[in-house]
């Protein structure tokens, strides 16, 4: 397997894998693939951090990292959101998920990013160093469970007196 950039060529091949991994999933709104569309067109895209899982040129994983703010009364931190993460299904169970998630992390570091911030399942993320973001003082927009808001601190310290209201670019349709 070759985890690597993403190009402009695989776009389509992204879409479906992207659609197809949230098929079956019921706490989506099906709609991913058109929101990884929409964030490569923004401010938020960093393109070495939209990254893909290969097998024998086919296109089996993505994952995205873009960027995001935590804001206060008196200051904004830039961080990540990762979102989304999918594996074409037949390759899931296999720990390309992991791998990519692994990869974006050490990609994000060498770029300077100290933080990433996602929602996700409660099970599955702590593994990677996840903890709630309540943990570190920071909130969402919307009601989440406690357990699904999660942080990484790519370095030490990297949320030390980061805390606030999480403020996703537009793209993400979330005020």
């Amino acid at each position: 397997m070759i985890i690597r950039q993403e190009q402009e060529k695989d776009y389509p091949q992204v879409f479906k894998v992207v659609e197809k991994a949230f098929e079956n999933i019921e706490h989506s709104d099906h709609q991913e693939q058109f929101l990884v569309e929409k964030l490569r067109k923004s401010d938020a895209f960093i393109p070495e951090l939209s990254i893909v899982a290969e097998i024998d040129n086919e296109i089996v994983g993505h994952i995205l990292f873009t960027k995001l703010s935590v804001k206060n009364d008196s200051s904004s931190f830039i961080t990540l959101a990762l979102a989304p993460i999918s594996v074409k299904p037949g390759y899931q169970g296999q720990g390309i998920g992991g791998q990519l998630i692994n990869y974006g992390h050490e990609m994000a570091k060498k770029l300077g990013y100290e933080s990433v911030i996602l929602i996700g399942h409660e099970n599955y993320y702590p593994r990677f160093g996840y903890q709630k973001t309540t943990d570190f003082g920071i909130s969402f927009p919307f009601d989440l469970p406690e357990e699904n808001g999660m942080a990484l601190e790519l370095v030490p310290d990297g949320l030390k007196n980061v805390n606030g209201m999480v403020r996703y670019p537009k793209e993400f349709g979330i005020d």
